[in-house]
């Protein structure tokens, strides 16, 4: 069993108490909070390593490469990938698909009268790149529903992929509603149609255990922030063929091999993709912070966040009104919305009692239209989140449910 009351004395920041409270941070899907080891990594970068990286040839450049380069190899392994070459490093999640969506619309690989498949599910992150690509190329956007409980319409999607899309984008664990999609067999079945294949892992990261090989998609994206990484690095792996098939979307130093004002010759992998001085900090404490959970074990802790999300449902499920989104076996996240009392005012007076969720729509706009609403308030959970964090998540909104009824 994971000790999470151990592990918080890596993570300064619980220590604090907000209002007068102790702090009870239960927003990590929309950031986690960063232990020791990644701090320490971020701060000796700084104080030992400080230099560009690739092009110099003194010590400092020396070592700050190697520590960047070794980041990528254990994006690499943790992702079980079969090259580092295929880890292109990015901002983030949203910067990674980004990529894919101006790099294939410049490829000419989505093109007029094309079909894009995405699902009701996204972040808006998953969504208006795609749009953007359509207004480009003339492609069409076309979006799998889902039903009552939150879960992808399986037999609306079979239906949709006889349409031959091209590209098809979807999330492995949905923001706002915790909702764990079949990735594995949805990749199947669009790879059979003929399709690209992009997954949104934001969410998944830091819960699941990853295996692109197994997955069989040609393009993953995630978010270092979302796994106790900094904010401002994330990484896209792709398909090594595929990512040789698409140009760069960005120009710069770096991504060449030669340049003069008649032609350019772009890098090879993964540097043809990595225009510019990169985020150097954060991707070496991104390493550290992927290091760190798998010090731990991600089964141990999808096990710990499981039983503390259903013992949460279980005690807030006692509170008049109450309605929770998403099926049964959600991972991450529990959202939920309480009759006649809006979210905000709910949010707001969590934090006047010290624990931290998040409301709104979550960057899920056409999701919340879908159900009629305009948001949710959502508990999300890390490793360091304990027992006591969730029984005082139940006894504050049990009373801000009565202040507020």
């Amino acid at each position: 069993m994971l000790d999470a009351e151990l592990l918080r004395r890596d993570f300064p920041i619980l220590r604090q108490q907000v209002n007068g409270k102790p702090l009870v941070y239960l927003d990590n899907a929309a950031t986690t909070q960063k232990p020791l080891a990644v701090l320490d990594a971020s701060r000796r970068y700084y104080e030992e390593q400080n230099a560009n990286i690739h092009r110099g040839a003194h010590t400092l450049a020396r070592l700050a490469t190697e520590a960047y380069e070794a980041a990528r190899r254990t994006v690499a392994d943790h992702l079980k990938a079969s090259s580092p070459d295929e880890i292109i490093y990015t901002s983030g999640c949203t910067d990674s698909i980004n990529l894919v969506a101006i790099s294939l619309g410049r490829s000419r690989l989505i093109g007029q009268g094309d079909v894009i498949l995405i699902s009701t599910l996204e972040h808006h992150s998953n969504i208006v790149p795609w749009q953007m690509l359509c207004d480009l190329t003339g492609a069409t956007l076309e979006i799998i529903p889902c039903h009552e409980d939150g879960s992808l319409d399986q037999n609306a999607y079979a239906s949709l992929l006889e349409k031959g899309p091209k590209l098809v984008a979807f999330n492995w664990i949905s923001n706002a509603f915790g909702t764990v999609n079949p990735v594995v067999e949805m990749t199947a079945k669009a790879k059979a149609a003929g399709a690209l294949v992009l997954i949104d892992a934001a969410q998944a990261t830091p819960h699941l255990e990853i295996d692109v090989q197994a997955i069989g998609a040609d393009f993953l994206a995630f978010s270092g922030h979302k796994v106790y990484a900094p904010t401002g690095i994330g990484a896209l792996w792709g398909k090594r063929e595929v990512l040789e098939s698409i140009p760069p979307y960005r120009g710069g130093g770096e991504m060449i091999k030669e340049v003069t004002f008649a032609k350019t010759t772009y890098n090879d992998l993964p540097f043809k993709f990595e225009a510019g001085t990169p985020n150097i900090e954060g991707t070496i404490a991104l390493g550290a912070a992927l290091d760190y959970v798998n010090s731990i074990g991600i089964e141990a802790i999808h096990d710990h966040e499981d039983h503390l999300i259903r013992a949460a449902e279980a005690a807030l499920a006692e509170i008049d009104g109450i309605h929770f989104y998403g099926p049964s076996d959600r991972a991450g996240a529990l959202s939920f919305s309480i009759k006649g009392i809006h979210h905000y005012d709910l949010g707001t007076l969590l934090d006047q009692m010290g624990i931290a969720v998040r409301t709104g729509h979550h960057c899920c706009q056409p999701l919340m239209a879908r159900f009629g609403m305009t948001g949710t308030t959502r508990a999300s959970f890390a490793l360091y989140n304990t027992m006591e964090d969730v029984e005082a998540l139940a006894k504050a909104t049990r009373k801000a449910a009565v202040m507020l009824g």
